[in-house]
C-alpha cells in the first residue's frame, strides 16, 4: 500500500465508528466512511461541517461553525478550492497525491530529455487536480468530463494554480464518444490518466458501467497511445475491485512492451497510526 505523507494542509485526525474527522486547511469536516469498521478515540473538537448519511441514500451537510462556500488548500506548489457537494464529496481526493507525485516526476524527467510536448489525455477528469499537477510539471493536457459543472471547477483550480497560460483543453463530453473520435482523428497521446467511477452518466445520458465498459474503454485507449507511451494510470473506488484487475488489464494494452506495471491500493494514516484504504490503482511507466 502507498500512503500519502508531505500534505501539509490536509490530514485524518481521528476514524472510528464509520466516520473520520479531517483537516483541510484551517477547516475541520466530520465525513462517513464506511470503510471505518472499528472504533476507537474520535477528536471531541466540534468540526465545522458534519456530513450525515441518509438510511435511505444520499444524505446532508450539517454546518456547526462559520465555514466558507468555498477555500483553498496547498498539495506542495499545486492549489485546489474545495467545497462541500452532494454526497460527502470536497472536489480533491488527498490520496491521489501519490499519484501527481508520479505524473510529476516522469513528465519533469522526460522534459529533461526532449523539447517535444508531452500529450497527456485525463479521463472522467473530475476537478482536474491531476490536470493541475500534468500542467505543473509541463505537459499539455485535454481535459474531459462529463459534468459541466466539474469542468467549471478544474478550470478554477488551474487559475489558482497560476497555470492559465499553460497548453490545455476542456472537454465536456462522454469519455467513450470522445475516445472513439479520437481514434478516428489519428490523435496520440503521451500518457493517460482516468478516474473512472462506478456508475455515471455521459454528457448526453450515456450509461457507464465499470465492471461491464472499464476493459473495452482501457482498449479503445490503446490505439490513441504512443508506441513509447511515459505511462497509464487507472484509479478505482469501487468496492470490491482488486487492483490485481488493473494489474491484469494493463499486462493485456502493454503486451510485449519493456515497461514497469504496478498495482495496489493507496492510503491515510490518522493521528492514532490507523490506516484508511483509499482505493486502488493500476500504472504503467515506460
Amino acid at each position: 500500500m502507498l500512503l500519502v505523507k508531505d500534505f501539509d494542509d490536509y490530514e485524518i485526525i481521528s476514524t472510528s465508528k464509520g466516520e473520520k474527522l479531517e483537516r483541510w486547511g484551517d477547516y475541520y469536516l466530520l465525513r462517513p466512511d464506511p470503510e471505518i469498521i472499528w472504533e476507537s478515540d474520535l477528536d471531541k473538537n466540534i468540526p465545522h461541517a458534519h456530513y450525515h448519511r441518509s438510511n435511505k441514500g444520499g444524505g446532508y451537510w450539517e454546518k456547526l461553525k462559520n465555514l466558507p462556500d468555498r477555500w483553498e488548500i496547498k498539495y506542495k506548489d499545486l492549489t485546489f478550492n474545495v467545497k462541500l457537494m452532494g454526497f460527502k464529496h470536497t472536489g480533491v481526493f488527498p490520496e491521489q497525491s501519490i499519484n501527481w507525485d508520479f505524473m510529476m516526476d516522469k513528465i519533469k524527467k522526460e522534459k529533461e530529455k526532449s523539447d517535444d510536448p508531452i500529450k497527456v489525455l485525463n479521463l472522467f477528469a473530475y476537478t482536474g487536480c491531476a490536470t493541475v499537477a500534468s500542467l505543473k510539471a509541463g505537459a499539455e493536457v485535454v481535459h474531459v468530463d462529463s459534468s459541466k459543472g466539474m469542468v467549471s471547477w478544474a478550470k478554477e483550480n488551474v487559475k489558482s494554480s497560476g497555470l492559465e497560460d499553460k497548453k490545455v483543453r476542456f472537454l465536456v463530453d462522454d469519455v467513450v464518444k470522445f475516445v472513439k473520435r479520437e481514434i478516428r482523428r489519428g490523435n496520440k497521446y503521451d500518457a493517460i490518466i482516468m478516474d473512472p467511477p462506478s456508475y455515471g452518466r455521459g454528457a448526453n445520458g450515456e450509461v457507464w458501467d465499470l465492471e461491464k465498459d472499464l476493459f473495452e474503454l482501457v482498449m479503445l485507449t490503446k490505439e490513441i497511445l504512443k508506441d513509447d507511451a511515459l505511462f497509464y494510470i487507472i484509479n478505482s473506488y469501487t468496492a470490491g475491485l482488486s487492483s490485481v484487475v488493473l494489474d491484469n488489464i494493463l499486462k493485456i494494452v502493454f503486451k510485449g512492451k519493456n515497461g514497469k506495471i504496478t498495482s495496489g491500493e493507496l492510503g491515510i494514516k490518522d493521528r492514532n497510526g490507523f490506516v484508511l484504504p483509499c482505493g486502488v490503482y493500476g500504472r504503467y511507466e515506460k
